[in-house]
């Protein structure tokens, strides 16, 4: 018997156009099945689903380096592993001094920060209908709790994601993760912040199983929550290694995957 369900966002649960439908909301509700998002995105940028959804357990954003719950309009934080501000601050040095041309931004619990719009700020706000908060660098870290969970550049030349991943790892920066998301995204947050840490936390907190617990995933930064199952479910749009992994394959995200999954396959378990 399910009695949890995890779920990554993008290319998951939400559809190409950043929205939960109705159907996967309306499947999702009357199953009655504890739900978590587990997401890279911040808590803003998962509130409106969360909202659709009606969910009041724990969720994990910043790919696990934030677990909370939204008690009405706020946010209250179970566990939270921010990156080290002075870390934080050298990215900033080096992307100023040798990779200027990177759209960088930065999140702390509440915003997500930029010193200017540029394309890459203006793809992200297509996919997360946010308006980043304009600040410099400076004035941010000036302030008395400054606070980062994520730093993200988005670019979107081959050779420069090549380049910067490779700088950035020949730095040893402590206490870090620097992840390419995706062919544009390169993100780093803190090395305690993973998915897998987020659901531990939860299983540890409710007493479950492998076999009480279903996933759903699409991406590589999915598989360490996938192989804590024994029901990964992976959506039919996911790259070609991350279906392998799957129990189930489901329909795509602008199918429904996730509601069609819980319809298709719980009363199967």
């Amino acid at each position: 018997m399910i009695k949890h369900i995890f779920s990554d966002m993008d290319g998951t649960i939400l559809n190409n156009a950043g929205y939960v439908s109705d159907e996967n909301a309306s499947i999702i509700k009357k199953t009655n099945i504890p739900f978590t998002l587990v997401s890279a995105r911040a808590p803003m940028e998962m509130s409106e689903a969360m909202d659709k959804l009606d969910l009041k357990t724990p969720q994990i954003g910043f790919n696990g380096g934030l677990i909370f719950e939204k008690l009405n309009n706020d946010i209250k934080v179970i566990d939270a592993q921010p990156i080290d501000l002075s870390v934080a601050k050298r990215v900033f040095e080096i992307i100023q001094d040798k990779f200027n041309s990177v759209s960088l931004s930065w999140y702390d619990l509440n915003h997500w920060y930029s010193e200017r719009i540029d394309d890459g700020i203006k793809l992200e706000r297509n996919y997360t209908n946010r308006d980043a908060t304009l600040m410099s660098a400076d004035d941010f870290f000036a302030q008395k709790n400054a606070t980062v969970f994520k730093l993200m550049m988005i670019l979107f030349d081959k050779q420069t994601m090549h380049d910067l991943k490779q700088y950035l790892n020949e730095q040893n920066l402590p206490g870090v993760s620097i992840q390419q998301s995706s062919d544009t995204y390169l993100e780093i947050t803190s090395d305690k912040a993973l998915k897998s840490r987020g659901i531990q936390y939860i299983i540890d907190h409710e007493n479950l199983h492998r076999n009480e617990m279903m996933a759903f995933g699409d991406g590589h930064n999915d598989l360490p929550m996938l192989e804590m199952v024994d029901y990964p479910v992976v959506m039919q749009n996911a790259l070609p290694d991350i279906l392998k992994v799957g129990k189930f394959i489901t329909k795509s995200n602008e199918d429904n995957g996730v509601g069609y999954a819980m319809k298709t396959y719980l009363k199967t378990i």
